[in-house]
């Protein structure tokens, strides 16, 4: 199959599963802020290792053999990972966008105006998945893309859950919850296309889009997920699902990746 073709095609089935985690909103019995923010420590953790164990180590086993032992492979990955950040730093500055910070009173014109952004927020954060998901199948061996889909594509499902959930506590009917939460993994598919041809202009560019794709992972965990899931104080079950996210998503890179 075409590079291209898979790269879409898997960042679509990624970016599909936030869809998946917003289908218990429409059942009658909401989840709790507790099994929330657990899930969201899930997700995190899903981010941290895929940021280590499927981008940042490749890059540096392919910088390597591009450019031989040294420093050349440790500064790619540095100046690569700062630029991924630096990259989502921009956007969080540029582009309007909020978190559930000013607590839950009911529904205001500017709380709806708030969930919003938030919503516009969680949608810009699903481009560097699909990204990464478009980088890992560009590379020389596309079955290496495998486990860095299945752990983004299982983190996304507490990611649109979260979304969902927000968008029902300010008024927000089940289904238009859903259908918004759903369309917020729109962007994975463009971000996995965008990945997929930049690697293909250049063989010596894939470990640059893997650190980079890195970097970005790694500014949202840390910006955006990590906070959020400590915001109701349910810091041990947030920590236990970061840690399980984690080693969940090291194992299917060693198992897959194999």
């Amino acid at each position: 199959m075409d590079i291209l073709v898979l790269a879409l095609l898997a960042s679509s089935a990624t970016g599909f599963m936030t869809a998946v985690g917003a289908l218990p909103i429409l059942l009658k019995r909401r989840p709790s802020e507790a099994l929330n923010d657990t899930l969201l420590g899930f997700s995190a953790g899903v981010m941290l290792a895929a940021a280590f164990f499927s981008l940042i180590i490749p890059a540096l086993e392919i910088s390597e053999q591009q450019h031989g032992e040294g420093m050349v492979p440790g500064l790619i990955a540095v100046v690569g990972v700062l630029l991924g950040a630096l990259a989502m730093a921009v956007i969080e500055r540029v582009v309007p966008h909020r978190h559930f910070n000013t607590g839950m009173e009911g529904v205001k014109p500017e709380r709806i105006r708030a969930i919003w952004l938030f919503v516009f927020a969680m949608a810009i954060h699903n481009f560097p998945e699909g990204l990464a998901v478009g980088v890992g199948f560009g590379g020389p061996d596309p079955a290496t893309g495998y486990p860095l889909a299945i752990g983004i594509g299982l983190q996304n499902v507490p990611e649109g859950l979260a979304v969902a959930i927000g968008l029902l506590a300010v008024g927000y009917s089940r289904s238009k919850a859903f259908w918004v939460a759903a369309a917020t993994g729109l962007l994975e598919p463009l971000g996995g296309l965008v990945g997929g041809l930049f690697v293909q202009l250049s063989g010596t560019l894939l470990p640059w889009g893997l650190v980079f794709s890195a970097g970005a992972m790694l500014f949202v965990i840390s910006h955006e997920l990590i906070p959020e899931t400590h915001r109701h104080g349910h810091h041990r079950r947030a920590t236990s699902g970061f840690m399980v996210g984690l080693v969940t998503m090291m194992f299917l890179d060693v198992w897959l990746a194999a």
